[in-house]
Protein backbone atom coordinates (compact mmCIF):
# COMPACT_ATOMS: atom_id res chain seq x y z
CA UNK A 1 0.00 0.00 0.00
CA UNK A 2 1.26 3.43 -1.11
CA UNK A 3 1.85 5.67 1.51
CA UNK A 4 0.39 9.22 1.70
CA UNK A 5 3.17 12.15 1.68
CA UNK A 6 3.42 13.80 5.00
CA UNK A 7 2.36 17.13 4.51
CA UNK A 8 -1.02 16.23 3.04
CA UNK A 9 -1.58 13.67 5.77
CA UNK A 10 -1.11 16.86 8.72
CA UNK A 11 -3.37 18.90 6.26
CA UNK A 12 -6.18 16.72 6.61
CA UNK A 13 -5.55 16.13 10.42
CA UNK A 14 -5.72 19.87 10.72
CA UNK A 15 -8.70 20.19 8.68
CA UNK A 16 -10.18 17.60 10.89
CA UNK A 17 -9.04 19.31 14.28
CA UNK A 18 -10.32 22.65 13.31
CA UNK A 19 -13.92 20.74 12.32
CA UNK A 20 -13.82 19.54 15.97
CA UNK A 21 -13.04 22.37 17.03
CA UNK A 22 -16.49 23.92 14.92
CA UNK A 23 -18.61 21.01 16.84
CA UNK A 24 -17.63 21.83 20.00
CA UNK A 25 -18.07 25.41 20.16
CA UNK A 26 -21.42 24.93 18.26
CA UNK A 27 -22.60 22.39 21.47
CA UNK A 28 -21.36 24.82 23.34
CA UNK A 29 -23.60 27.64 22.46
CA UNK A 30 -26.27 25.44 23.06
CA UNK A 31 -25.28 24.99 26.76
CA UNK A 32 -28.56 25.27 28.95
CA UNK A 33 -26.51 25.67 32.16
CA UNK A 34 -26.85 29.15 32.87
CA UNK A 35 -23.27 29.56 34.97
CA UNK A 36 -21.66 29.12 31.90
CA UNK A 37 -23.67 30.44 29.15
CA UNK A 38 -22.25 34.44 28.42
CA UNK A 39 -24.83 37.24 28.11
CA UNK A 40 -25.30 37.92 24.56
CA UNK A 41 -25.26 33.95 23.99
CA UNK A 42 -28.56 33.62 26.50
CA UNK A 43 -31.52 32.99 24.52
CA UNK A 44 -32.92 35.61 26.59
CA UNK A 45 -30.78 38.37 25.21
CA UNK A 46 -32.41 37.21 21.98
CA UNK A 47 -35.93 37.79 22.83
CA UNK A 48 -37.82 40.13 19.90
CA UNK A 49 -40.05 41.28 22.76
CA UNK A 50 -38.17 44.72 23.88
CA UNK A 51 -39.22 47.03 27.13
CA UNK A 52 -37.62 49.91 25.75
CA UNK A 53 -40.33 50.80 23.18
CA UNK A 54 -43.06 51.27 25.76
CA UNK A 55 -41.75 52.87 28.78
CA UNK A 56 -43.23 56.27 26.68
CA UNK A 57 -46.61 55.23 27.36
CA UNK A 58 -46.10 53.48 30.85
CA UNK A 59 -43.65 56.00 32.50
CA UNK A 60 -46.48 57.38 35.40
CA UNK A 61 -45.40 60.66 34.68
CA UNK A 62 -46.37 60.86 31.66
CA UNK A 63 -49.54 59.18 31.94
CA UNK A 64 -50.93 61.19 35.39
CA UNK A 65 -51.01 64.53 33.59
CA UNK A 66 -54.29 65.18 31.82
CA UNK A 67 -52.61 68.55 29.84
CA UNK A 68 -50.69 65.82 27.85
CA UNK A 69 -51.76 64.28 24.32
CA UNK A 70 -51.66 60.57 24.92
CA UNK A 71 -49.66 60.47 21.56
CA UNK A 72 -47.19 62.55 22.60
CA UNK A 73 -44.17 63.36 25.05
CA UNK A 74 -42.00 65.57 23.56
CA UNK A 75 -41.69 68.62 25.52
CA UNK A 76 -42.28 71.44 22.35
CA UNK A 77 -45.10 69.52 20.94
CA UNK A 78 -46.58 70.06 24.94
CA UNK A 79 -45.48 73.64 25.08
CA UNK A 80 -47.61 73.88 21.63
CA UNK A 81 -50.75 72.31 23.04
CA UNK A 82 -50.72 74.60 25.59
CA UNK A 83 -50.05 78.52 23.87
CA UNK A 84 -53.85 78.80 22.87
CA UNK A 85 -55.17 78.38 26.19
CA UNK A 86 -54.53 82.30 27.27
CA UNK A 87 -56.02 83.15 23.83
CA UNK A 88 -59.61 83.82 25.49
CA UNK A 89 -58.74 85.64 28.15
CA UNK A 90 -57.37 88.12 25.97
CA UNK A 91 -60.50 88.12 23.96
CA UNK A 92 -62.90 88.25 26.48
CA UNK A 93 -60.89 91.24 28.72
CA UNK A 94 -61.01 93.67 25.26
CA UNK A 95 -64.26 93.22 24.25
CA UNK A 96 -65.85 93.38 28.16
CA UNK A 97 -65.51 97.53 28.00
CA UNK A 98 -67.73 97.40 24.63
CA UNK A 99 -70.98 97.17 26.31
CA UNK A 100 -70.47 100.39 28.49
CA UNK A 101 -68.39 102.25 26.18
CA UNK A 102 -71.45 104.06 24.70
CA UNK A 103 -73.11 104.97 27.92
CA UNK A 104 -71.41 107.11 29.33
CA UNK A 105 -72.14 108.40 33.09
CA UNK A 106 -74.15 111.04 33.46
CA UNK A 107 -76.15 110.06 29.85
CA UNK A 108 -79.88 108.76 30.01
CA UNK A 109 -78.32 105.28 28.28
CA UNK A 110 -76.71 105.14 31.22
CA UNK A 111 -79.29 105.67 33.46
CA UNK A 112 -81.73 103.31 32.11
CA UNK A 113 -79.45 100.28 32.98
CA UNK A 114 -80.29 101.95 37.23
CA UNK A 115 -83.98 101.41 36.32
CA UNK A 116 -85.85 98.66 38.44
CA UNK A 117 -87.03 95.99 36.16
CA UNK A 118 -90.64 94.09 37.05
CA UNK A 119 -93.90 93.10 35.51
CA UNK A 120 -96.65 95.68 35.78
CA UNK A 121 -98.77 95.70 38.94
CA UNK A 122 -102.87 94.98 38.43
CA UNK A 123 -104.48 98.78 37.77
CA UNK A 124 -107.11 97.81 40.60
CA UNK A 125 -108.27 101.35 42.70
CA UNK A 126 -106.40 103.31 40.28
CA UNK A 127 -108.12 106.83 39.96
CA UNK A 128 -107.22 110.23 39.08
CA UNK A 129 -108.36 111.52 42.39
CA UNK A 130 -105.40 109.52 43.65
CA UNK A 131 -102.77 112.53 42.47
CA UNK A 132 -104.81 114.86 43.79
CA UNK A 133 -106.74 118.08 42.97
CA UNK A 134 -106.41 118.39 38.97
CA UNK A 135 -103.53 120.97 38.19
CA UNK A 136 -103.10 122.13 41.99
CA UNK A 137 -100.52 125.03 42.50
CA UNK A 138 -97.70 123.01 43.91
CA UNK A 139 -94.90 125.44 43.51
CA UNK A 140 -96.76 128.88 45.14
CA UNK A 141 -96.46 130.97 42.41
CA UNK A 142 -100.29 131.52 42.01
CA UNK A 143 -101.03 130.30 38.94
CA UNK A 144 -101.86 126.66 38.58
CA UNK A 145 -99.85 123.89 36.69
CA UNK A 146 -101.51 123.73 33.59
CA UNK A 147 -100.93 127.55 32.79
CA UNK A 148 -97.61 127.24 33.93
CA UNK A 149 -96.75 124.35 31.48
CA UNK A 150 -98.94 126.55 28.52
CA UNK A 151 -96.67 129.67 29.21
CA UNK A 152 -93.25 127.51 29.47
CA UNK A 153 -94.28 125.67 26.08
CA UNK A 154 -96.16 128.35 23.51
CA UNK A 155 -94.54 131.38 21.94
CA UNK A 156 -96.65 134.30 20.82
CA UNK A 157 -98.70 134.40 23.74
CA UNK A 158 -101.52 136.78 25.45
CA UNK A 159 -102.58 136.58 28.73
CA UNK A 160 -104.99 137.49 31.22
CA UNK A 161 -103.51 137.29 34.99
CA UNK A 162 -102.20 133.85 34.99
CA UNK A 163 -103.98 132.31 32.31
CA UNK A 164 -102.44 131.88 29.01
CA UNK A 165 -105.89 132.88 26.45
CA UNK A 166 -103.77 132.03 22.99
CA UNK A 167 -100.49 131.20 22.10
CA UNK A 168 -98.57 129.34 19.18
CA UNK A 169 -97.80 125.69 20.03
CA UNK A 170 -94.81 124.11 18.06
CA UNK A 171 -96.26 120.60 18.65
CA UNK A 172 -93.56 118.03 19.53
CA UNK A 173 -94.78 114.80 18.61
CA UNK A 174 -95.95 115.49 15.52
CA UNK A 175 -94.33 119.05 14.07
CA UNK A 176 -97.08 120.93 13.26
CA UNK A 177 -97.93 124.34 14.50
CA UNK A 178 -101.27 124.83 16.85
CA UNK A 179 -102.85 127.95 16.93
CA UNK A 180 -104.06 127.71 20.85
CA UNK A 181 -107.05 129.78 22.11
CA UNK A 182 -108.71 128.79 24.96
CA UNK A 183 -112.66 128.39 25.12
CA UNK A 184 -114.26 125.77 25.76
CA UNK A 185 -114.46 124.18 21.51
CA UNK A 186 -110.75 125.10 21.64
CA UNK A 187 -108.88 124.02 24.15
CA UNK A 188 -108.56 120.36 23.77
CA UNK A 189 -106.21 121.06 20.27
CA UNK A 190 -103.63 121.18 23.06
CA UNK A 191 -103.68 119.06 26.25
CA UNK A 192 -100.84 118.65 29.14
CA UNK A 193 -99.33 115.26 28.90
CA UNK A 194 -97.82 113.75 31.41
CA UNK A 195 -94.85 111.81 29.61
CA UNK A 196 -94.84 109.04 32.51
CA UNK A 197 -99.10 108.27 32.63
CA UNK A 198 -100.27 108.54 36.31
CA UNK A 199 -102.04 105.07 35.24
CA UNK A 200 -98.45 104.00 34.31
CA UNK A 201 -97.09 105.21 37.80
CA UNK A 202 -99.68 103.43 39.30
CA UNK A 203 -98.88 100.09 38.26
CA UNK A 204 -95.29 100.49 38.72
CA UNK A 205 -94.97 101.75 42.20
CA UNK A 206 -97.26 104.58 42.93
CA UNK A 207 -99.76 103.09 44.67
CA UNK A 208 -97.60 102.54 47.58
CA UNK A 209 -96.97 106.29 47.61
CA UNK A 210 -98.37 108.88 49.95
CA UNK A 211 -101.31 110.83 48.60
CA UNK A 212 -98.91 113.98 48.65
CA UNK A 213 -96.30 112.27 46.53
CA UNK A 214 -98.66 111.58 44.03
CA UNK A 215 -99.68 114.89 43.66
CA UNK A 216 -96.34 116.00 43.35
CA UNK A 217 -95.83 113.40 40.78
CA UNK A 218 -98.94 114.79 38.90
CA UNK A 219 -97.94 118.35 39.22
CA UNK A 220 -94.27 118.01 38.13
CA UNK A 221 -93.25 119.99 35.66
CA UNK A 222 -90.52 118.09 34.50
CA UNK A 223 -93.32 115.08 33.64
CA UNK A 224 -94.74 117.69 31.92
CA UNK A 225 -95.27 118.83 28.17
CA UNK A 226 -97.82 120.80 25.85
CA UNK A 227 -98.50 118.89 23.14
CA UNK A 228 -101.56 118.02 20.24
CA UNK A 229 -104.80 117.08 21.70
CA UNK A 230 -105.82 114.11 19.58
CA UNK A 231 -102.19 112.91 19.44
CA UNK A 232 -101.51 112.30 23.06
CA UNK A 233 -105.45 111.00 23.78
CA UNK A 234 -103.77 107.87 21.16
CA UNK A 235 -101.25 107.84 23.83
CA UNK A 236 -103.55 106.49 26.54
CA UNK A 237 -101.23 105.60 29.14
CA UNK A 238 -98.89 103.63 27.23
CA UNK A 239 -95.37 103.44 27.89
CA UNK A 240 -91.86 103.44 25.71
CA UNK A 241 -92.77 99.68 24.49
CA UNK A 242 -96.03 100.97 23.15
CA UNK A 243 -96.05 104.38 22.17
CA UNK A 244 -93.26 106.78 20.72
CA UNK A 245 -93.84 110.13 19.14
CA UNK A 246 -94.70 110.27 15.45
CA UNK A 247 -92.03 112.56 15.17
CA UNK A 248 -88.84 110.31 15.25
CA UNK A 249 -86.59 113.58 15.93
CA UNK A 250 -88.21 113.83 19.01
CA UNK A 251 -87.93 110.42 20.41
CA UNK A 252 -84.59 110.76 22.22
CA UNK A 253 -86.10 113.74 24.09
CA UNK A 254 -88.83 111.90 24.65
CA UNK A 255 -87.91 108.30 26.29
CA UNK A 256 -85.12 110.52 27.89
CA UNK A 257 -87.82 113.02 30.01
CA UNK A 258 -89.24 109.18 31.40
CA UNK A 259 -86.22 108.05 32.33
CA UNK A 260 -85.10 110.95 34.11
CA UNK A 261 -88.99 110.88 35.89
CA UNK A 262 -88.58 107.21 36.55
CA UNK A 263 -85.60 107.66 38.21
CA UNK A 264 -86.37 110.34 40.28
CA UNK A 265 -89.61 108.90 41.73
CA UNK A 266 -88.14 105.49 42.16
CA UNK A 267 -90.87 104.18 39.82
CA UNK A 268 -89.86 100.57 38.05
CA UNK A 269 -89.78 99.54 34.09
CA UNK A 270 -90.67 96.41 32.57
CA UNK A 271 -88.68 94.42 30.60
CA UNK A 272 -89.84 95.25 27.22
CA UNK A 273 -90.27 99.02 28.05
CA UNK A 274 -86.38 98.82 29.23
CA UNK A 275 -85.67 97.43 25.78
CA UNK A 276 -87.65 100.31 23.64
CA UNK A 277 -85.55 102.85 25.89
CA UNK A 278 -82.59 101.28 25.02
CA UNK A 279 -82.82 101.08 21.48
CA UNK A 280 -84.77 104.66 21.35
CA UNK A 281 -81.25 106.01 23.48
CA UNK A 282 -78.63 104.17 21.71
CA UNK A 283 -79.11 106.45 18.54
CA UNK A 284 -78.50 109.71 20.69
CA UNK A 285 -76.08 107.79 23.62
CA UNK A 286 -74.73 111.12 24.70
CA UNK A 287 -77.85 112.88 25.85
CA UNK A 288 -77.95 113.77 29.24
CA UNK A 289 -80.70 113.20 31.81
CA UNK A 290 -83.17 116.37 31.32
CA UNK A 291 -83.95 118.65 33.76
CA UNK A 292 -86.82 120.92 34.96
CA UNK A 293 -86.91 124.19 33.16
CA UNK A 294 -87.50 127.67 34.60
CA UNK A 295 -91.22 128.79 34.18
CA UNK A 296 -91.90 131.92 33.20
CA UNK A 297 -93.44 134.49 35.28
CA UNK A 298 -96.73 135.29 34.38
CA UNK A 299 -97.69 139.22 33.70
CA UNK A 300 -99.09 140.72 36.25
CA UNK A 301 -100.31 138.17 38.40
CA UNK A 302 -100.93 139.58 41.59
CA UNK A 303 -103.40 142.54 40.13
CA UNK A 304 -105.16 140.05 37.96
CA UNK A 305 -105.48 136.79 39.71
CA UNK A 306 -106.78 134.86 36.97
CA UNK A 307 -105.77 131.83 37.66
CA UNK A 308 -108.77 130.72 39.43
CA UNK A 309 -111.10 131.50 36.46
CA UNK A 310 -111.99 128.30 34.79
CA UNK A 311 -113.01 124.78 36.38
CA UNK A 312 -111.29 121.73 35.38
CA UNK A 313 -112.87 119.42 32.82
CA UNK A 314 -112.70 117.73 29.26
CA UNK A 315 -110.78 114.83 28.17
CA UNK A 316 -108.00 112.70 29.92
CA UNK A 317 -104.72 114.19 29.50
CA UNK A 318 -103.03 110.45 28.86
CA UNK A 319 -106.22 109.33 26.94
CA UNK A 320 -108.21 107.15 29.63
CA UNK A 321 -111.43 109.43 28.63
CA UNK A 322 -111.84 110.28 32.47
CA UNK A 323 -111.65 114.21 33.56
CA UNK A 324 -108.69 115.21 33.13
CA UNK A 325 -105.91 117.63 33.91
CA UNK A 326 -105.64 119.36 30.71
CA UNK A 327 -108.30 122.21 31.44
CA UNK A 328 -109.48 121.07 27.62
CA UNK A 329 -113.01 122.17 29.08
CA UNK A 330 -112.70 125.61 30.25
CA UNK A 331 -115.80 127.61 30.60
CA UNK A 332 -115.77 131.31 30.44
CA UNK A 333 -115.03 133.57 32.85
CA UNK A 334 -118.01 135.35 32.35
CA UNK A 335 -120.54 132.81 33.29
CA UNK A 336 -122.94 133.67 35.62
CA UNK A 337 -122.97 132.87 39.40
CA UNK A 338 -124.72 129.70 40.41
CA UNK A 339 -123.85 127.99 36.61
CA UNK A 340 -123.93 124.33 36.91
CA UNK A 341 -119.88 123.25 35.43
CA UNK A 342 -120.57 119.49 35.30
CA UNK A 343 -117.93 117.19 36.12
CA UNK A 344 -115.37 118.77 38.55
CA UNK A 345 -112.10 118.11 40.18
CA UNK A 346 -112.38 118.77 44.20
CA UNK A 347 -110.19 121.18 44.68
CA UNK A 348 -109.41 122.79 41.51
CA UNK A 349 -109.57 126.46 40.50
CA UNK A 350 -112.79 127.93 39.91
CA UNK A 351 -115.11 130.92 38.85
CA UNK A 352 -117.14 132.33 39.58
CA UNK A 353 -118.25 132.09 43.31
CA UNK A 354 -121.11 130.01 43.84
CA UNK A 355 -120.84 127.99 40.61
CA UNK A 356 -121.98 124.45 41.30
CA UNK A 357 -120.31 120.77 39.80
CA UNK A 358 -120.29 117.30 40.65
CA UNK A 359 -117.20 114.89 40.55
CA UNK A 360 -116.86 112.00 38.80
CA UNK A 361 -118.19 109.82 41.44
CA UNK A 362 -120.93 112.18 41.34
CA UNK A 363 -120.63 114.21 44.51
CA UNK A 364 -121.58 117.96 44.80
CA UNK A 365 -119.23 120.48 44.06
CA UNK A 366 -118.94 124.34 44.75
CA UNK A 367 -117.06 126.77 43.85
CA UNK A 368 -116.35 128.55 47.13
CA UNK A 369 -113.09 129.87 49.61
CA UNK A 370 -112.47 128.99 52.96
CA UNK A 371 -110.80 130.12 56.00
CA UNK A 372 -106.83 130.34 55.20
CA UNK A 373 -107.63 130.06 51.23
CA UNK A 374 -109.14 133.19 50.07
CA UNK A 375 -108.90 131.75 46.22
CA UNK A 376 -111.61 129.83 45.14
CA UNK A 377 -111.75 126.36 44.43
CA UNK A 378 -114.06 123.25 44.13
CA UNK A 379 -115.04 122.27 47.69
CA UNK A 380 -117.80 120.01 49.55
CA UNK A 381 -120.97 121.30 48.51
CA UNK A 382 -122.28 120.36 52.16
Amino acid sequence: MRRLPRKLVMFGAGIVVGLLILVIALVGRGNPDPTTAGPESSPRATTPASPTPARPASTPSQSASPHLSPRSTSPSETATSRKPKPAPTKITTKAAPKPSASAKQGTALAAVATLPVKGRAPKTGYDRDEFGPAWADTDDNGCDTRDDVLNRDLSRKKFDGCVVLRGVLDDPYTGETIHFRRGITTSAKVQIDHLVAESDAWQKGAQQWTASKREKFANDTLNLLAVDGPENASKGDGDAATWLPPQKSFRCDYVAHQVAVKRLYGLWVTAAEKVAMQRVLRSCPTMKLPTRQAIPPHPATTSHPKHSTRPKTGSGSDGSGSSSRTGSGDSNPGSGSGSDQGVVHPGAFCAPAGATGHTAKGTPMECKTKPGDPRNRWRSAS
